[in-house]
């Protein structure tokens, strides 16, 4: 996960930099006279524009963008910080350390589900588990079709972790959440693995499941493809995003 704290530092740098490149432009410089919100346009767009050709991962381009110019808007507002606050703690409860993994919170459609159905064996025992469970209804809907299976999935954002336990409740003996960090869960006693991350970390997930996984295990990912590893089967999904499975045999 070290590339991923890379960008958030670089992104922090970007930042600052363009902050104080605008200041010197309007201490030292007369000839452009610029409204405190224009000049924040300004700085957002040469953060942006940094941000780009730096080839940070593209939802830092927006995110440098609108950070100053709403910062701004807000303080020309006077809106009072306990907003602030209860907005970032909602961000914190669902999001959870996304500015970590740069893993945001994805939902499964129901197509995913039901492609998914004819993935799993009918008869054998198996587990399986899902990389970042969301709100568990992917893991709900596989556990009340097959009781032949064991279902685990791990979450870190507080509140779509309560979600998806309570969701779980009816299938306790064969569905369980955990909270956690999955990079640091053992993934060699599972048959199936699930991924519906980014494209950040997939190069650090094929490295963790060909560590780990058992041969002739699945690994699935949801959408985003490993770099320079050709999946054995894809099954393009006609849902809301237009998803794409890729199947990995391990």
């Amino acid at each position: 996960m070290l590339k991923n704290h890379r960008s958030s530092v670089i992104a922090l740098f970007i930042q600052i930099g363009t902050i104080l490149f605008i200041s010197l432009l309007v201490i030292f410089q007369s000839a452009i006279i610029l409204s405190i919100f224009e000049w924040g346009v300004a700085q957002g767009l040469l953060a942006g524009f940094i941000s780009y050709y730096l080839r940070m991962p593209i939802w830092w381009t927006p995110i440098h963008f609108v950070f100053i110019p709403l910062s701004i808007i807000l303080l020309i507002l006077d809106i009072s910080s306990l907003w602030f606050f209860s907005f970032f703690l909602c961000l914190l409860l669902i999001y959870g350390r996304t500015y970590k993994t740069q893993v945001p919170l994805y939902l499964s459609s129901k197509r995913v589900n039901i492609a998914l159905e004819t993935l799993l064996p009918d008869q054998d025992q198996f587990s399986f588990i899902d990389l970042g469970s969301g709100c568990g209804g992917l893991l709900k809907h596989l556990a009340k079709i097959y009781k032949n299976g064991m279902f685990h999935g791990i979450e870190s954002a507080p509140l779509p972790l309560l979600i998806s336990k309570l969701r779980s409740i009816p299938y306790t003996s064969t569905c369980k959440i955990f909270w956690g960090d999955f990079w640091k869960h053992d993934l060699s006693r599972y048959d199936v693995v699930y991924a519906y991350l980014s494209p950040v970390p997939m190069k650090l997930l094929w490295h963790k499941a060909n560590k780990e996984m058992r041969p002739g295990s699945l690994l699935i990912s949801n959408t985003f493809i490993i770099p320079g590893i050709t999946p054995y089967k894809s099954i393009q999904l006609d849902d809301f995003s237009n998803s794409t499975l890729y199947l990995w045999k391990m």
